[in-house]
């Protein structure tokens, strides 16, 4: 979902910080930024080969939908969003994914109108797959995306979700999709709804490539070399996605919007329950930045100068405090239970509605942290996204 970026001066808070000295200079900011964009690119490198699997098992299913193979891609998709979730760390100051040309919109957008892409209960011939005139083609996918309105997803990991698992009908569990709506003579329009599954699927794995390489390391004219060369104020940007995805993404589009509504509509991955992953991956993203660290899909850990380090050199304690709340959000986030469209639902006392809330104190926590941090080392004025 694209947000309004907002201007905020945290006078309240600046005042309450310490005496600050000068900003670090270049011999020390720059292992950071070097170690920061060696995660950003790790991520994405395995959240694209990991969305390759989801894609090898997907068009395994469409060649032949069975219960078995319907089972395969949505396990595949599962494990693809373990690492697309951490990459949203990476978001909210304007970069490769979430610039004016980037893919953001159509790779993760949210909540979707799910009758704007096939039939619903009630509407069976809604969406565009159900529409003959519509020719499903990559190019009239982008060019639908969000059309008329931020519901209107046509593309993305939650078109794939919608389209694996079906709507969410169930109080205790996920979608229940039957193949055979990808089978000819068993379901309307089973053959454009293959070929739309197999479309956006490509589609995402072209998006998380040319993300992929915006961050390869020894290019020169790649995103990832502007952003080596932008000292503090490329630090600056890790503070702003940091602080933004802490408070007005995760906190409070993605756990305060759901849990005052008490929608599953407003879950982030409901089709498949998998929204309780989708706030632990986010959470830990935002801990691998602050640390400098990320564990690969092969277990080896990229580790190296992280913004902890710069904080502490000025305030040590600060930079303690801010690493023991961020690692409360993540614990707080593996306390939510699935499915979260059950977590939400009681009286503001109900044990899942605390563990919720628990969450949106801690992370709204860290933010508050994070602005403070970034002060002490000479970033005095941050431009946050707001829930």
């Amino acid at each position: 979902m694209k947000k309004l970026l907002i201007a905020l001066s945290f006078s309240a808070m600046l005042a309450q910080s310490p005496m600050t000295l000068a900003a670090p200079g270049a011999s020390a900011v720059s292992p950071v930024l070097t170690n920061y964009a060696n995660i950003v690119h790790a991520n994405y490198e395995d959240t694209l080969k990991a969305a390759q699997r989801m894609q090898k098992a997907i068009n395994a299913f469409l060649s032949q939908p069975s219960a078995e193979t319907q089972q395969a891609a949505q396990n595949a998709w599962r494990e693809a969003r373990e690492f697309y979730g951490q990459t949203e760390a990476f978001r909210f100051y304007g970069g490769p994914i979430d610039d004016d040309d980037g893919p953001e919109g159509r790779l993760n957008a949210w909540p979707m109108d799910e009758s704007y892409v096939d039939s619903v209960k009630g509407r069976n011939g809604a969406g565009l797959i159900n529409n003959p005139a519509f020719v499903i083609n990559m190019d009239n996918v982008i060019a639908q995306n969000e059309r008329g309105g931020e519901e209107n997803i046509a593309s993305g990991w939650h078109a794939i979700e919608f389209l694996l698992w079906g709507q969410d009908m169930n109080a205790d569990g996920p979608g229940n999709r039957a193949f055979t709506d990808f089978v000819d003579g068993k379901a309307p329009n089973a053959d454009r709804r293959r070929d739309y599954l197999k479309v956006i699927t490509d589609l995402l794995v072209a998006d998380l490539n040319s993300l992929e390489k915006e961050w390869s390391p020894g290019r020169k004219f790649n995103y990832r070399a502007q952003f080596e060369k932008g000292g503090l104020d490329s630090l600056r940007m890790m503070f702003v996605g940091l602080g933004s995805l802490s408070r007005g993404e995760l906190a409070g589009e993605r756990l305060e919007v759901a849990l005052n509504s008490q929608d599953q509509e407003d879950e982030h991955s409901c089709f498949s329950d998998n929204t309780h992953r989708d706030v632990v991956n986010n959470s830990l993203g935002i801990e691998n930045v602050w640390l400098g660290r990320y564990k690969r899909a092969d277990g080896s850990v990229l580790q190296g100068a992280s913004m902890k380090d710069l904080v502490a050199t000025e305030n040590a304690e600060l930079a303690n405090k801010t690493t023991q709340q961020i690692a409360a959000s993540v614990a707080s986030a593996l306390a939510i239970q699935a499915p979260f469209d059950r977590e939400i639902i009681g009286a503001s006392d109900a044990a899942g509605r605390q563990r919720i809330q628990q969450t949106i104190n801690s992370l709204t926590q860290q933010s508050k942290d994070l602005v403070l941090a970034a002060n002490a080392i000479g970033i005095h004025k941050l431009t946050l996204v707001q829930p």
